[in-house]
């Protein structure tokens, strides 16, 4: 027992000496590796402080056939190193995604001296350069190189959409709106603009603007083009807002009394809605184009907009897109006056954080959809079947049983990194929190009123939580239990547990007690709305409740047959429809939307299989697809043992 006892100790002794001879030959083994890169001078980070000086910024945008804008800056200086930021969080995208690699020609010049600049080997938006003892400016020339499809760079011969992230620089270390920049933009000849900044001269096709903060800078995007029509909708000279019209051809731009009307009442409508409002002046910077892109983008006192160009002259085919306007006006109250406390960041290169998006965006959406309907700019059947399509959507959308609504808020962080469509959006979730947070607030917005017997309701939410310190334009943040304090003030409930089971969690069933609650059901039959039936063709066709796909438009035409989604889960995709295949023939005749409509419906009186021929690449692919089940267009169906609080939702306010 004893010499067993030493036996071992000695063993163990032995085995301590190896590992300490062999951690010292590891260790020396490593130091004589590679020794680290130096790291470039650190970014400063942002401090509440005014930066010294005003910069002067001038921006030529005269050269858009080459889609070139010129970019001349001073900044002022005091003689020491300084690191320039092109800004790259944008407020409204909620992601990295000023695009960085469009600057070009970037010469910086101090003393008479050109002046070294390197770029941040982490951060491509940051660049660091050594000013001159006895500089007291940089001069700084560069040049914006928009895309040439003006669909994405949204400038024409004829338009342009001048973003000020995209044409400056500013100096790190300081709070955005501690920031001083003095504007100005050189025009094409004979352009007309339109911007939220206040003029301070203009001296032919020279603009110069009043000193402002970058942060309001930023904000304040301007429209300019040949073709321009400007549209009074304020409510009185307290409350004055514009519909800033640019169009492709003058005719575009003709707009009937009937629709001048529906856009004055949708000021009217969001004046009750929130009993307040946050600008001097607010202008709806509005493109009607087939030549630039569509977009919606908030701002605080304005916004850029962008649909076809024949938003006015068929208004009948602009069903669908019409709550564009209204959305991105309820973002001057939600977004841009209050906003989560993760999306408030000092500056334009400090990453922002997105899980209350299903608020800042989602209960956005949902006013939007409202204050269409309220304005009249949809009639109360339309907005009806826009919530049911929504649902529809849903219910043929399996993703939702593995991935969280509080997810999909990083879904535009994601897509700034992984740039290319989701090949299966059905299954792998993407900007969800739009459409379902629309079903969530009706929820919440129906079981106020029915708690309450219809006394109460989301708008005196809306009051309470966005109505405060009218006129005032410093932002204020919201936090989750800022919102839940609020709903519970206005309704007592469990609002916290409300949102836990249909935000925060995975929870496979589509939140439709919204209709329930408000009066309705949710149906499927084959009878297509009217307003369906006269949609822009451009948005292309849908059978995604029936057979489970949709089919791109193609240059205004449908009988290209692209496929644009197939959705996962579905009839189409059982069968192994993919989305890169393009519809050849139905039945053996030519492709036509209107043919595969009949095909569909006359499978509800038959057995037999439609018979669709697809193409992928070089291949012919015949697919027999055993579907019998009609177009199932959705709708919703009044349920007459419930008081009728959806249509009192989409009334116009008294």
């Amino acid at each position: 027992m004893p010499h067993s006892f030493f036996h071992r100790r000695g063993t163990a002794a032995i085995f301590a000496i190896l590992c300490i001879a062999l951690a010292t030959t590891v260790r020396a083994q490593k130091t004589s590796g590679p020794s680290p890169v130096p790291l470039l001078p650190l970014i400063p980070p942002p401090s509440d402080t005014p930066y010294p000086g005003t910069i002067s910024l001038l921006v030529d945008v005269s050269n858009v056939t080459g889609r070139v804008l010129n970019v001349h800056e001073m900044i002022p200086v005091k003689g020491h190193d300084i690191t320039l930021l092109y800004p790259e969080w944008l407020p409204g995208t909620h992601s990295p995604s000023n695009p960085v690699g469009e600057l070009a020609g970037l010469a910086i010049i101090a003393n008479g001296k050109h002046i070294h600049w390197l770029r941040d080997r982490v951060n491509m938006h940051a660049f660091h350069l050594e000013v001159p003892q006895g500089a007291t400016a940089l001069e700084i020339d560069f040049q914006f190189l928009a895309p040439m499809d003006p669909k994405r760079g949204r400038i024409s011969s004829k338009f342009a959409d001048v973003t000020w992230n995209s044409v400056l620089l500013y100096p790190a270390g300081y709070f955005s709106r501690d920031i001083k920049f003095e504007p100005a933009l050189r025009l094409p000849e004979s352009w007309k603009f339109a911007c939220a900044l206040d003029v301070k001269s203009q001296d032919g096709n020279l603009v110069r603007f009043k000193e402002t903060s970058l942060n309001t800078l930023v904000d304040s995007p301007l429209y300019a083009g040949v073709n321009f029509k400007r549209l009074d909708l304020s409510t009185g000279p307290d409350n004055l807002v514009y519909l800033d019209v640019f169009a492709d051809k003058p005719a575009d731009l003709e707009i009937t009394p009937e629709q001048l009307q529906y856009h004055k009442n949708l000021v009217i409508e969001a004046q009750k809605l929130f009993n307040s409002h946050h600008y001097d002046h607010y202008d709806f910077l509005f493109s009607v184009s087939d030549t630039v892109g569509g977009k919606g983008l908030e701002h605080h006192q304005s916004s850029e907009d962008g649909l076809r160009a024949n938003y006015f002259t068929d208004w009948a085919a602009g069903v669908p897109g019409r709550a564009l306007l209204a959305h991105e006006y309820a973002h001057s109250w939600n977004g841009k006056f209050r906003r989560p406390a993760d999306l408030w960041t000092p500056n334009f290169n400090v990453p922002m954080r997105n899980d209350l998006l299903w608020v800042y965006e989602g209960l956005t959406d949902y006013y939007g959809n409202v204050l269409t309907a309220r304005s009249g700019m949809r009639t109360p059947e339309q907005a009806r079947d826009v919530f049911a399509q929504i649902a529809a959507s849903f219910e043929i959308s399996p993703g939702r049983t593995w991935r969280s609504l509080e997810d999909t808020t990083n879904q535009p962080i994601i897509s700034s990194h992984f740039t290319a469509p989701e090949t299966w959006p059905s299954w792998q979730r993407s900007f969800d929190y739009y459409p379902e947070s629309d079903l969530i607030w009706l929820d919440a917005d129906t079981k106020i009123r029915e708690l309450s017997s219809g006394k109460k309701s989301l708008d005196d939410f809306a009051k309470l939580f966005f109505g405060t310190e009218n006129g005032s334009y410093i932002t204020i943040t919201y936090s989750l239990d800022d919102l839940v304090k609020a709903l519970e003030t206005v309704q007592p409930y469990d609002w916290a547990e409300f949102f836990r089971t249909r935000v925060h969690e995975v929870n496979p069933n589509v939140p439709e007690n919204g209709f329930t609650q408000g009066g309705y059901r949710l149906v499927y039959n084959d009878n297509e709305p009217e307003w369906q039936k006269k949609a822009d063709s451009s948005r292309g066709v849908s059978f995604a409740t029936s057979l489970g796909f949709s089919i791109k438009a193609e240059a205004g035409s449908d009988s290209h047959g692209s496929l644009d989604y197939v959705w996962w889960d579905s009839v189409a995709f059982k069968a192994g429809i993919t989305p890169d295949m393009q519809l050849q023939a139905v039945n053996d005749q030519k492709y036509t939307a209107a043919g595969l409509r009949e095909a569909v419906l006359a499978a509800e009186k038959s057995k037999d299989p439609i018979k669709l021929l697809f193409k992928r690449g070089d291949e012919f692919v015949s697919v027999p697809l055993d579907y019998h089940g009609g177009m199932r267009y959705p709708h919703l169906e009044r349920t007459e043992t419930t008081p009728n609080w959806l249509d009192a939702i989409l009334a116009s306010a008294k």
